[in-house]
């Protein structure tokens, strides 16, 4: 025992001697320090939260002996007081000074200049303020965002806003490369949602801003449509804009306020946040980078008012702040492990330069950065704000952010967007445990407090009682003017399409001034599609009248829900058909009435066949089975066929053609009651096919979207088509023959017809399409109106309207056609398909039970002379058999006992006595049939 205890002490002894010696060794390869940089403002709010967290992640770090083993962490801040010049001339000293990476610059602007400066010496930069989208392109390799990308956060907004249904906003943002590619982001990922930035509004950078700059700002935007606004500025100037906008109004209901991670910073800091400030901001939206809980965080929280003597608090960019020292710490220490050694050496590019004093010269190039910025590329750590992890694309994994809703001297946070599974009330945490889900019915938040402390959700756009007159195109129609005219000498529009707008906008609820202006010559008809096309050349604003919703108008513009339904039908010549001798044939069609009467004699055949052989109703001379076969045949049709049926498959087949004959009785009786009651109408042509088919002329309605239909869609010549233009001309033009038909939509054709007896609707609407107002793409004007139509349907007034404008009972509506009334064979095809397999199905039957009868009773002979006349005389003997009589009672009874003993010499002996007797030979013919 003694022996063993000895033995481990020595390995431990060796062990720990090793391990010594490694350290001994690693400490003599590492540096004593490593220097890192950092640029920022220490007056901002950002700078001082960062200041303090940095200066504790330092600390931690040095104190843990498992990081930068024989080596200390050193940072030298530099603090450029909101000065580029002082960025630039503090990122050439940390250059001059053997420093191995740099935290900041705070800013995007700086982030740009600086980041040319780290490629080129090979210094990896690192910032968590500096969030311009951009940044993270190929065109800077040394540069890296410790905190999620501003494109992530305007993905945020515009989910946001897609979500809460508004398609513009208004863009407030500093002119600068940090506002202008934040709102490019912005944009783009509106763009994505068939939303848009209506405006960008430009302001000065911080400090140098002024109220009245602002002022001005805002008084342009007050007269714009769009209410939400996207604020991407700093701390400063956008306290200023709250308290502008609240001194304007623009703080009160209807006003949407979303501003970005700016206004979250100062909110969880409380640095010079008033009472004022804050009853500035109510109602207003924010987003804060998401970080998830952990006993790390919640432990460097409850050490925060020890590090900052309670002069600030901890906002999200402090615990960024806080990992970026770590990530450097790790990749500094993956580096050491790796064999690197910190050394710099001379650019060549600086050989021949000549700074004078500015001494460029001793600005040296990092050797290990490279393998540096790999290090930190590949990070995988899990820090104060979650897991630090890098993707492909050089941002951090799994982006998400905090919503905040702005509420009395706080916030409330209403919930989460995430780049996996968008909005929600549920933290990112838990959704990553879970299959992503993007449907519209989990992107959701709570309830929001608006500005002016209503939870309804704004509109999102106004029409300003200052606002342009819109500019209404309405069509100056030459016929059909029920639908939409101009009064004679005056500037006034009347008509059913007038009359739905006014009713429609007098349900908005905001004043809508307008102006009608009347598009054509008035000798004819506008062209309809290039009414509507001035739209996009902003020569109207709205074009109202009686425009269809077809594909190639809906590609250019927005239109409203339709206020009546339309589609093209097809108006011909119709001739009254007056009764005749004959008009009893009409309910059938000849290819009808042909197959019925085939049925009929096939079904009497059959029946004739299964009853012949012991039936002696179907029995007897040929003639006489003839006429037996056609009487029994066609007395069915009357159920007064005087043959009974003896075999069960005769009764079969006698019962499915009797049901046969019920349903076209039936039928047939219907329909010459209809023909003989009700006035029918006959005309050529029998739809749209017949007319496609054909080679007559046909007749289109000026202006109509019809003539392009029938020649893009019906493959129709041009040279077909018949350009009118009114009522009139339709009604001479059918009369005369000039066409045989008219092509046009439903409400003309309702609307022609109502007084015109001689012409009807052949055949269905072969499209289906609908009337309704255009309006610019993405105008929220055609979201309003198609609510308000939809409003009028239900409550009847569209209904009145269309009474007092198109109801009309001058002229029966005259649709009905013969050809409709007419019985097709189609419509009993599966009646008489059962029939004949019924029939086919008994004869196979028949056939196979004669089979075996006949086998049974002449057994084939052994020895035949001749193997052809052996053929022939059997079949003969066979058809003989099958037409012979088959006897009933006691002689078929002791037949068939006969043939259960086998007895067949006797009974082949009895037949050939019957054969061979005179009787059978003198009236052969009688006893065959």
């Amino acid at each position: 025992m003694i022996r063993f205890f000895a033995m481990n002490s020595i390995w431990r002894f060796l062990v720990l001697w090793i391990i010594y010696l490694r350290v001994l060794s690693d400490g003599a390869s590492r540096p004593a320090l490593v220097n890192i940089g950092s640029i920022f403002t220490f007056d901002t709010i950002n700078g001082k939260v960062a200041k303090i967290a940095m200066d504790a992640a330092v600390e931690d770090v040095n104190a843990d002996p498992n990081v930068l083993v024989g080596s200390k962490l050193v940072i030298t801040p530099c603090d450029v007081n909101f000065s580029g010049f002082l960025g630039i001339i503090g990122a050439l000293k940390f250059m001059e000074t053997d420093t191995v990476a740099i935290i900041g610059p705070q800013n995007s602007v700086m982030a740009h200049v600086l980041s040319h400066l780290a490629n080129e010496l090979q210094v990896p930069m690192l910032s968590f303020t500096a969030t311009d989208p951009t940044l993270s392109a190929l065109q800077y390799p040394f540069f890296v965002q410790t905190s999620p990308s501003d494109s992530f956060q305007m993905a945020a907004i515009a989910e946001m806003v897609s979500s809460y249904s508004w398609r513009e906003v208004i863009a407030i943002f500093t002119d600068d490369d940090h506002g202008r590619n934040g709102i490019g982001a912005l944009g783009d990922k509106l763009a994505e949602r068939r939303c848009r930035i209506s405006h960008k509004v430009p302001l000065p950078a911080d400090p140098d801003i002024k109220r009245d700059e602002i002022m001005d700002a805002l008084i342009k935007v007050g007269l714009m449509e769009s209410r939400v606004i996207v604020l991407h500025t700093y701390n400063r100037s956008g306290m200023q804009v709250f308290d502008v906008a609240q001194h304007l109004g623009m703080m009160d209901s209807g006003y949407v306020w979303i501003a970005t991670s700016w206004l979250s910073s100062s909110l969880d800091s409380r640095y010079h946040l008033s009472s004022a400030n804050m009853q500035s901001m109510q109602g207003v939206l924010t987003l804060r980078p998401h970080t998830p809980d952990s006993p790390r965080k919640n432990a460097f929280i409850s050490r925060w008012n020890e590090l900052s003597n309670g002069s600030i608090g901890l906002n999200t960019f402090g615990l960024y702040a806080y990992d970026t020292v770590w990530i450097i710490a790790h990749a500094v220490e993956a580096f050491f492990d790796q064999g690197g050694n910190i050394s710099f050496s001379n650019d060549t590019n600086l050989n021949n330069v000549e700074g004078g004093a500015l001494h460029l010269e001793a600005m040296s190039v990092f050797d290990g950065g490279d393998r540096l910025m790999n290090n930190i590329m590949t990070i995988n750590m899990t820090g104060l704000t979650g897991q630090v992890q890098y993707n492909s694309e050089r941002s951090l994994i799994r982006p998400a952010f905090d919503i905040i809703n702005v509420i009395g001297t706080g916030y409330r946070q209403i919930g989460y967007w995430s780049n996996y599974s968008g909005l929600s009330v549920v933290s990112p945490e838990i959704l990553y445990t879970k299959p992503a889900n993007r449907s519209s019915s989990s992107q959701k938040l709570h309830s929001v407090i608006w500005p002016g402390e209503t939870s309804t959700i704004p509109r999102g756009w106004v029409f300003p009682n200052n606002g342009k007159q819109l500019t209404i195109g309405v069509p100056y129609r030459v016929g059909f003017r029920e639908f939409v005219s101009q009064v004679k000498d005056t500037d006034t529009v009347k008509g059913f399409c007038i009359d739905v707008f006014l009713a429609a906008i007098n349900l908005l609820p905001y004043g809508l001034p307008y102006k009608f202006v009347p598009y054509g010559d008035g000798r004819k008809n506008p062209n309809y599609d290039e009414l509507v096309r001035m739209i996009t050349t902003n020569d109207f604003d709205a074009v109202v009248g009686d425009v269809a919703i077809v594909t190639n108008r809906t590609k250019i513009v927005d239109f409203t829900q339709p206020f009546i339904e339309s589609g093209l039908v097809v108006v011909a010549p119709v001739r009254k058909l007056n009764s005749n001798p004959w008009a009893f044939l009409r309910p059938f069609t000849p290819m009808m009435w042909a197959v019925t009467a085939i049925f009929f004699l096939v079904v009497g055949a059959v029946v004739w066949v299964l009853e012949h052989r012991m039936n002696d109703e179907f029995r007897g001379p040929p003639k006489q089975q003839v006429v037996t076969i056609l009487w029994f045949s066609f007395s069915t049709l009357f159920f007064a066929h005087r043959e009974n049926t003896i075999s069960t498959l005769g009764r079969l087949v006698l019962i499915i053609w009797l049901f046969v004959v019920l349903i076209i009785n039936s039928s047939y009786t219907a329909s010459l009651t209809s023909i003989l009651t009700v006035q029918q109408l006959s005309s050529p042509i029998k739809g749209i096919e017949s007319l496609v088919s054909g080679t007559a002329p046909i007749g289109y309605q000026t202006g109509s979207f019809a003539k392009n239909y029938m020649i893009e869609e019906l493959n129709i010549p041009k040279s077909r088509l018949v350009e009118l233009g009114s009522p009139e001309q339709f009604a001479k033009a059918l009369e005369s023959g000039t066409i045989a038909a008219v092509v046009d939509e439903l409400p003309y054709v309702d609307l022609f017809l109502s007084n015109q007896c001689k012409f009807a609707i052949i055949g269905p609407e072969f499209t289906k399409s609908g009337w309704g107002f255009a309006f610019p793409r993405d105008s929220p004007l055609a979201v309003d109106l198609s609510t308000a139509i939809l409003t009028l349907s239900e409550n009847g007034d569209l209904q009145r309207i269309h009474d007092k404008w198109l109801m009309r009972r001058a002229c029966t509506s005259q649709s009905t056609e013969l050809e409709s009334d007419r019985l097709h064979l189609s419509s009993f095809w599966g009646l008489f398909l059962i029939c004949g397999v019924a029939c086919f199905l008994a004869l196979l039957v028949y056939l196979i039970m004669m089979i075996r009868k006949f086998y049974r009773h002449y057994p084939k002979e052994s020895n035949p002379s001749s193997h052809g006349s052996s053929r022939s005389a059997r079949l003969q003997t066979f058809l003989s058999f099958v037409d012979e009589k088959a006897e009933r009672g006691r002689s078929k009874r002791k037949y068939s006992v006969d043939e259960e003993r086998g007895d067949e010499s006797r009974i082949a002996s009895k037949r050939k006595q019957t054969e061979t007797s005179p009787d059978s030979h003198e009236n052969g013919i009688t006893h065959a049939n």
